[in-house]
């Protein structure tokens, strides 16, 4: 997807490195860091910093597109393109738990920062996910994920470079099949 005039493009690799497959979204991370990108895409290893992430945002991008593990029933290493409704995702005011910043309540932050600061949020969040085989304790990515880290970065690239964007509807992507 082309970063349009307003804003850029922040892809942002979210989890725990220390939980197992949750780690997917960091190292996906600094496998697109490596690569070439258009200009104005910025690709940054958030890990467990969400509040972190919720401040970076002020920056004013116009696109987010966060990588995650995500739990959804499918087979370890199915990919998913979802396109949440962020819409009024948190009330301006909610309380701040630095031990819980998932998504959804970096988002609810943002929303709370923006009020305050009259910043805009990004105008559209993807979420890449992958679905985990294990999230327990233990460092290190199983064979299923792994395996599909390399295919994660194919599928953000087709996005940053293309003109057309996912559409609303969630995609699962298993690793070796077509696209």
């Amino acid at each position: 997807m082309s970063p349009p005039a307003s804003g850029g493009v922040l892809v942002a690799g979210i989890g725990n490195i220390f939980l197992g497959d949750d780690g997917f979204g960091v190292e996906t991370a600094h496998a697109l860091a490596t690569r070439p990108r258009p200009d104005r895409v910025e690709v940054v290893d958030i890990g467990v910093r969400g509040v972190h992430l919720a401040y970076q945002l002020l920056d004013g991008y116009d696109t987010l597109i966060l990588v995650d593990a995500t739990v959804r029933g499918e087979e370890p290493g199915t990919l998913y393109v979802l396109e949440p409704d962020t819409a009024g995702t948190g009330t301006p005011g909610a309380p701040l738990d630095g031990h819980r910043m998932t998504p959804d309540a970096v988002l609810a932050l943002l929303d709370t920062l923006c009020a305050q600061t009259g910043g805009e949020p990004p105008r559209r969040t993807l979420v890449v996910g992958c679905e985990p085989a294990s999230l327990d304790e233990g460092i290190g990515l199983s064979p299923q994920v792994s395996a599909a880290v390399p295919e994660a970065v194919r599928l953000i690239e087709e996005m940053l470079w293309s003109d057309e964007p996912p559409g609303p509807e969630p995609t699962s992507v298993v690793p070796g099949t077509a696209t």
